[in-house]
């Protein structure tokens, strides 16, 4: 028996909660692991709270992150003791996720967890972290290098923000946050952003040219944000994008491409192919403090990861929620 968050949803309605399963119950896969630590993202507080259709299976046991030990393997790759890393694959919308003390999950989706980092602080990380590091990577193989102007992060007090702010400061960009709670501009710029503007400033409709000032942006917004940010891009400038939180739908034009040459690279961190997710970790264990992680942290148990969703999904929450399983 296990303890896990289960979802259920029934003709009596929604519901999650701590339950005991048996592990006769877990879904296949070649590795059984015991995740340590997991963590809340956007997905997870859209299925923790039924707000959004995520979870595809029912009953279902959330969580797309987990980090922890192998405890059996039949995969090539993993032995009884290996440190695990686990993002994504469709984990905690269609096959049983992280948060639970057990998960039996698929080799391949796995990745060794770098020494530099303990689970609590690659779970600090999470897809959120990680998404920042593939934003990143983005922007250098469209030509970002430090030096080359002012680089903004949107969402900055969000998880992807956090963590990409923390990422491009330490690389030596100028980094400007955008977020919409200007109370937190010194959390912000603890992280090494070097100034803070509200978001307001990127939320009307937008323009199809503007005057020129990013020289790079990691977005995690869409919709009216983004569409403002690819007219404020400079002549070559790049634009990762990764998120919708403001919305799906993208009110621009092609002014900024075919008269700036601005690049928009979308960033997909869900299947992700094994090569280069292992970059990804290699790149967040050689270029992100573990010290630094410490500052955006809230942890909290198993059972009290429904209540952090909801502030989750309420704008009430900086940084990163850690859950501590067990």
């Amino acid at each position: 028996m296990f303890k896990a968050l289960l979802l259920e949803k029934n003709d009596a309605g929604f519901h999650a909660g701590v339950a005991e399963l048996d592990a006769s119950r877990l879904p296949e896969g070649s590795v059984l692991v015991q995740p340590e630590y997991s963590t809340l993202n956007y997905k997870d507080g859209l299925a923790l709270t039924n707000k959004s259709p995520v979870v595809r299976v029912w009953p279902m046991v959330p969580g797309i992150d987990g980090a922890g030990r192998v405890l059996e393997s039949t995969h090539p790759d993993w032995r009884p003791g290996d440190r695990f890393v686990h993002n994504g694959w469709g984990v905690g919308e269609t096959h049983w996720g992280c948060l639970a003390e057990r998960a039996r999950l698929q080799g391949e989706w796995l990745v060794k967890l770098p020494p530099a980092f303990t689970p609590r602080q690659a779970m600090a990380i999470g897809t959120a972290g990680y998404t920042a590091m593939l934003c990143v990577m983005a922007l250098e193989r469209h030509g970002l290098t430090p030096g080359a102007g002012e680089v903004l992060v949107t969402g900055a007090t969000g998880g992807v923000g956090s963590v990409a702010i923390a990422l491009l400061a330490r690389l030596g960009h100028q980094v400007v946050a955008s977020s919409g709670k200007l109370g937190e501009a010194g959390y912000l710029k603890t992280l090494g952003a070097a100034s803070v503007i509200d978001r307001a400033e990127l939320t009307a409709a937008a323009k199809p040219l503007q005057k020129e000032r990013w020289a790079g942006v990691v977005d995690t917004l869409g919709s009216h944000t983004l569409a403002n940010v690819l007219a404020q891009t400079r002549y070559g400038g790049v634009v990762a994008a990764c998120g919708l939180a403001q919305g799906f739908d993208l009110p621009a034009t092609v002014m900024p491409f075919i008269l700036r040459g601005v690049t928009l690279a979308g960033i997909d961190s869900v299947m992700a192919p094994l090569a280069l997710r292992q970059q990804a970790w290699q790149r967040l264990a050689r270029d992100l403090s573990p010290a630094l992680l410490d500052t955006m942290i809230t942890e909290v148990p198993l059972a009290g990861a429904i209540d952090a969703a909801t502030r989750l999904m309420a704008g009430a929450v900086r940084g990163r929620i850690v859950v501590k399983i067990g």
